[in-house]
């Protein structure tokens, strides 16, 4: 083990009621922003009363959404416009974003947003049933940050506002440095000063272990948490991915590149910061202590030996490749005179639906003996053994670090050699042939934030907020004709499911209300995007979106279910289009271009 940080922070709201508890400022009133939930904020508020001094303490993290939990009256309104900033050195909708979900708190309030300045200050004008209006100006403490890949980020910060001060002293309007700033700060520093060999990966696990304080606050409203826990994970994860394509001259969306496993570990503390960042052997591969669920009501994610278990039970031909902590990549291959279709889940383990729901489908569609389907349940084991053990501390978090596999890199563009977990995909299609791929993948069920690099998440900003179930289609340029025809069939089969049509739509408004419009084109109600592109090995590629990180309960099992329909529609509709033999994939033209040729 090498041991590249080990540090303590004291803990901004303790620091601040040392530093203006002390009596010296008897008589002064300061007004602070923290990230710091409102509990410990009004404890705060008391102790520094008993010492003089008159304080409000807000929070720093999505200020609006706390104003109006914490300070607007929301009794009796009628109608709320905001004017959002517009900062130079913003996203022009980042503090718009910020405000989400405030619409659906303020259930049958009409809440209007517009643009408004660059002073960091959002402009409220409260209407109530009984004729009041209400004025009110929201600070939104942010900093300008330069940051690991040598740009600068709007970041959100603390801050001290403070008058009345002793001996008639200047007011204070400047930042406040809180823990959880220098933990990210010191966490990057730490790894851009480290001395990295230049051939990857440069570790096998960069553990980034951090014990703090912050806010972890339920919304009330679908799967909203308010935790910067869970955002100092994500902006550390990201940011590290980031700073080492910086340093190896990629791209930042280049997902070949293979750091190692990056692995922030962000728990709960009640005073000082801890960070301790090391560099480690892969770990043992453990039991999963989950127990046994019945796949057609698991209300949470199953176990790896849950799944392995459930995959032996079915009929075909075995294969496996091997991951790179040693974990078996399995799957079955069961021929069929029906028109071939592999079946893959959990490539991005923090995914969590996909596995389950194509365990429900492939099983229902195996009970047809002409079925010829190859599977996968989970192309990434290592991810999802994480994903599991980040669970056991943070069950709700997005725990993107278990997206990828133990190199650090996207299994669909990892390298020839060593194979490792794409060997069993490949197996797949050599046995099967399989012209379609169902690939079912998931993303956020509540808001993405990355508050110290800009709030929103660099790179995949249009999945910051919930928009519903959606599709993706990427085909081969000659099977367009049947790439529409696929589509049209495999939505209208899912309109058969009760409640899917309405939950997208309900997500699709609000996300749209905080990001300035639906992203997809709408096919008998479901949100879809056709892309033609000639790298995927399978001239039709059917990839399900449906917001599962991290979900239980009632919220999972429809989930699985969706992916289970689109699992069988997509099949159905395949085979169908085969069977016809009408379509532009079987002309001489198609066959000649198909990619699969390649294999």
């Amino acid at each position: 083990m090498t041991i590249l940080l080990d540090r303590r922070y004291e803990r901004a709201l303790d620091r601040l009621v040392r530093e203006w508890g002390s009596g010296e400022y008897r008589g002064s009133i300061i007004e602070a922003w923290l990230f710091e939930d409102e509990e410990p904020r009004r404890r705060a508020e008391a102790l520094l009363a008993e010492a003089g001094v008159t304080a409000r303490i807000r929070s720093a993290y999505k200020p609006l959404v706390h104003a109006f939990l914490e300070d607007i009256d929301a009794a009796g309104l009628e109608r709320v416009a905001i004017r959002y900033p517009v900062h130079e050195s913003a996203d022009p909708i980042r503090f718009l974003s910020e405000t989400y979900p405030l619409p659906a708190l303020l259930e049958g309030v009409d809440v209007a947003f517009e643009t408004g300045g660059a002073d960091l200050h959002y402009r409220v004008r409260c209407e109530y049933r009984d004729g009041r209006v209400a004025d009110h100006a929201v600070f939104a403490p942010n900093r300008l940050r330069a940051n690991h890949i040598g740009q600068s980020d709007l970041a959100c910060a603390g801050w001290i506002k403070a008058t009345n001060l002793p001996d008639g002293a200047p007011d204070w309007d400047e930042p406040f440095e809180t823990e959880i700033e220098q933990v990210f700060q010191a966490v990057m520093h730490a790894l851009m000063t480290h001395d990295w060999p230049q051939q990857e990966p440069y570790a096998e696990k960069i553990a980034i272990d951090v014990t703090i304080a912050g806010i972890e606050r339920s919304l009330g409203y679908g799967d909203e948490v308010m935790s910067t826990r869970e955002a100092l994970h994500e902006d550390i994860y990201f940011s590290a991915l980031e700073w080492f394509h910086h340093r190896a001259g990629r791209a930042l969306d280049d997902r070949t590149l293979m750091p190692g496993r990056i692995v922030p570990d962000i728990r709960a503390g009640n005073g000082e910061a801890w960070i301790h960042v090391a560099l480690r052997a892969f770990a043992s591969p453990r039991d999963s202590a989950k127990p046994v669920q019945d796949l057609e009501r698991a209300d949470s994610s199953p176990g790896l030996s849950q799944i392995e278990q459930e995959l032996a039970a079915l009929p075909g031909e075995g294969f496996q490749s091997i991951s790179c902590e040693g974990r078996f990549v399995r799957g079955i291959y069961r021929s069929g005179s029906r028109a071939a279709v592999l079946v893959t889940s959990g490539q991005h383990a923090n995914e969590t639906s996909g596995p389950v729901g194509a365990f429900r489908a492939v099983r229902r569609l195996l009970a047809n003996p002409d079925a010829n389907i190859a599977f996968i349940p989970v192309e990434n084991p290592d991810g999802y053994a994480l994903h599991e053990r980040l669970c056991e501390i943070n069950p709700r978090h997005l725990h993107h670090a278990a997206r990828y596999t133990s190199l650090g890199s996207d299994l669909e563009y990892g390298p020839e050699e060593p194979v490792h977990e794409i060997g069993a995909r490949r197996k797949a299609l050599e046995l099967s042939n399989a012209r379609l791929h169902v690939n079912l993948h998931g993303y956020p069920a509540h808001e993405w934030t990355r508050p110290f690099t800009g709030y929103l998440p660099r790179g995949f900003e249009q999945w910051a907020l919930p928009q519903g179930f959606f599709l993706i289609l990427r085909y081969h340029p000659s099977w367009s004709e049947t790439a529409r025809t696929f589509i049209e069939a495999v939505t209208r089969g899912l309109s058969a499911v009760p409640g899917l049509a309405d939950f997208t739509r309900r997500q699709l408004e609000l996300c749209s209300a905080h990001s300035g419009g639906a992203p997809h084109e709408m096919i008998n109600d479901v949100p879809c995007l056709l892309a033609a592109q000639e790298r995927h090995p399978t001239p039709l590629t059917l990839i399900t979106e449906f917001p599962d990180e991290t979900i239980y309960g009632d919220a999972y099992r429809f989930a699985h279910t969706v992916q289970m329909a689109t699992v069988i529609a997509a099949e159905e509709a395949f085979a169908t289009i085969m069977e016809a033999g009408a379509s532009d994939a079987l002309t001489e033209s198609a066959i000649a271009n198909d990619p699969m040729r390649r294999f």
